[in-house]
């Protein structure tokens, strides 16, 4: 008998699990079927698929059975089952980047943490909420060594040989003072109805069936009143997707979400589809009402399981659909795919790409009615995915323009959000510009952005994008329908004579000035230079889009290297007509120019969205300028 010891973060699963005060424990017998269920679908492609496995026979079934007497309740599979190995890599570790998420989320705080689980499941440990000991006996098909694993959740777990008729895995759990419950017929049923009746494959119990007594004519009892035991289905072992939209309730595909996602949340929508022509296939994606929490990890955890003619194929393909839909949850089901299809053929099979393609425009197209049909339920969706759904906006080119119409945007005259179709019948239409200011920060602090000044003074509108992903994302989308995209810092508006003669007067003016800040400022800034594009604010900071280096970090940033590449430093904007610039003109006080310089050039950084290299220095140079000024 070997021991082991648990991978830290699935020790950290065991305790919460163990010691969980999560209300809703019957999650633990999803989560077992599901697994069941799972090492079934396996077997049935290998079997199909794989010539090492063509003798192997495919009597798929689970079996739930109870013993009170003892306090055991056992799960059993007649799926692909597992070796010594798979027996280390899938109960002794954390395998899955969404399990990983769910240990991120935790606080510490027992009651706190107890909740995600209602948000996650996390599988085989589950059994831990209402088992104080789990055995595990299995035999991998086509092997002849069976194994048994046993752990008390102690932080180790035991490996020995033993002997199993049959390949498949058998879970028994010696359950906790208490948990009774999970014996009783009517709750096993119960549970199984409500979160697994959809499983393909028939789960079936011993139930008791009570006979009543036989009596003569006479009224004389024949034949006493007896239990009997009856090995019975109880569940429907209907694959969800393939039946009809019309036979289907709410309640039907809400309980095959909860197992399909391992989430006791409803899910917000769900869209079920049947294609029929030349290529045949069915989908069913449901949208979850919640983040899933590893959306934002590279190693996400995809949500689309593909099957072909009701065969399970894979759950762990990330191009199922594309990366901007990963928080679908949902089943593709063909009947035109090759059974032992690979994954790389997956990824060129034109059958695949035709459905890929077709389902793709399906959910945008969902989205776009539920945007106009359910504006509330649209706004919980954006709320936890549109950040997520603008990525499209780099890698979808093709729906692109969907894309955008399914943003919500903050405007500069506005306090509500709009949508690009509803801001664009506001433009004028001889330029046909649309602009945005995209900086992060708060919306409030972009509407007081000095570059958005003039457009203020001149009554226009402009978008403003305050996410990170608006950044990298929106200086590549540079159209929309017949309109024209432009960054707010890029917009240029016709001058008359006059005006330019009055801005080269003031630069001539002011020379002195903007050559004494550049002195001071040294290579932090490009150039200081005059501008009357400023109504409000003192200074305000502007790129050079012409430098080859600030050419050079947008490519780089394109390509996902943006850290690695510094941008160009920028060129200091100064207000002629604002009345600390005309003081500190006149000023003949070297030192509060200076300060002036330094505590001016941090106030526009602050504005841009840029953190200060030196806060420390920046409250000292301004407590210096308030002192004099007091």
């Amino acid at each position: 008998m070997a021991k082991h010891q648990f991978q830290t973060e699935a020790n950290q699963i065991l305790q919460l699990m163990i010691h969980s005060l999560y209300s809703n424990k019957e999650i633990f017998l999803r989560e077992l079927i599901s697994n069941a269920s799972d090492a079934l679908d396996k077997l049935n492609m290998l079997v199909l698929t794989n010539e090492e496995y063509k003798g192997v026979k495919f009597d798929p079934r689970i079996d739930i059975k109870k013993d009170k007497e003892n306090k055991l309740l056992t799960i059993t599979d007649t799926g692909i089952g597992m070796n010594e190995v798979d027996l280390l890599n899938n109960l002794g570790t954390i395998a899955k980047s969404g399990t990983k998420a769910f240990l991120e989320n935790m606080t510490g705080d027992q009651k706190v943490d107890s909740h995600l689980i209602g948000q996650f499941g996390v599988g085989f440990y589950a059994a831990f909420m209402v088992a104080d000991t789990v055995e595990v006996i299995t035999k991998k098909a086509g092997e002849e060594q069976a194994y048994k694993w046993i752990s008390t959740g102690n932080g180790e777990f035991e490996i020995q040989e033993t002997t199993k008729e049959g390949h498949g895995t058998e879970i028994i759990l010696h359950l906790n003072e208490g948990e009774e419950e999970f014996l009783e017929e009517h709750r096993i049923e119960a549970i199984v109805k409500k979160y697994s009746n959809h499983i393909p494959f028939p789960i079936f119990m011993d139930k008791e069936k009570h006979i009543p007594a036989v009596t003569d004519d006479d009224g004389k009892e024949t034949e006493p009143a007896r239990t009997e035991i009856e090995n019975v289905q109880i569940n429907s072992a209907n694959a969800l997707w393939t039946i009809s939209k019309n036979e289907l309730k709410d309640e039907d595909y809400k309980a095959f979400y909860e197992t399909l996602a391992h989430s006791n949340e409803e899910p917000l929508t769900w869209m079920h589809h049947k294609a029929e022509g030349a290529i045949e296939y069915t989908t069913l994606f449901y949208i979850p009402s919640k983040a899933p929490m590893d959306i934002y990890r590279v190693d996400y955890q995809p949500g689309v399981k593909l099957y072909i003619n009701r065969v399970f194929i894979t759950d762990d393909d990330k191009e199922l659909m594309p990366t901007y839909l990963r928080f679908l949850r949902g089943v593709i089901d063909s009947k035109d795919l090759p059974l032992n299809v690979s994954r790389e053929i997956l990824q060129s099979n034109p059958v695949m790409a035709k459905i890929k393609n077709a389902s793709v425009k399906k959910v945008l197209s969902e989205l776009a009615k539920m945007m106009k049909k359910e504006p509330e339920k649209y706004d919980t969706f954006y709320t936890e995915f549109g950040n997520v759904l603008k990525e499209g906006l780099y890698n979808d080119f093709a729906n692109r323009e969907k894309i955008l119409e399914l943003l919500k945007f903050h405007t500069l005259n506005s306090d509500e959000m709009t949508t690009i179709e509803e801001f664009a019948k506001n433009v004028d239409e001889d330029k046909k510009e649309i602009y945005y200011l995209a900086s992060k920060g708060s919306i409030d602090m972009l509407k007081h952005s000095p570059v958005l000044e003039k457009f203020r003074a001149r009554g226009i509108d402009v978008l403003l994008l305050n996410e990170e992903v608006d950044t990298i994302i929106f200086p590549m989308v540079t159209e929309y329908k017949e309109y024209k995209l432009i960054p707010a810092t890029d917009a240029k508006f016709e001058e008359s004579e006059e005006d330019k003669k009055a801005k080269e007067e003031l630069t001539k003016e002011y020379e002195g000035l903007a050559k004494e800040f550049k002195e001071t400022l040294g290579e932090a800034v490009k150039e200081v230079e005059v501008t009357t594009e400023l109504t409000e604010s003192p200074v305000a900071l502007k790129i050079d889009k012409e430098d080859p280096s600030y050419m050079m970090a947008q490519m780089m940033k394109q390509m996902g290297q943006g850290g690695d590449v510094e941008e160009p430093a920028p060129i200091l904007q100064i207000n002629p007509k604002h009345e600390l610039i005309e003081k500190l003109k006149n000023s003949s006080d070297q030192n509060l120019i200076e300060d002036a310089a330094h505590v001016l050039f941090d106030q526009a950084k602050l504005f841009d969205g840029k953190e200060l290299d030196d806060t420390a220095d920046f409250a000292m140079r301004l407590n210096r300028i308030i002192t004099k000024a007091v």
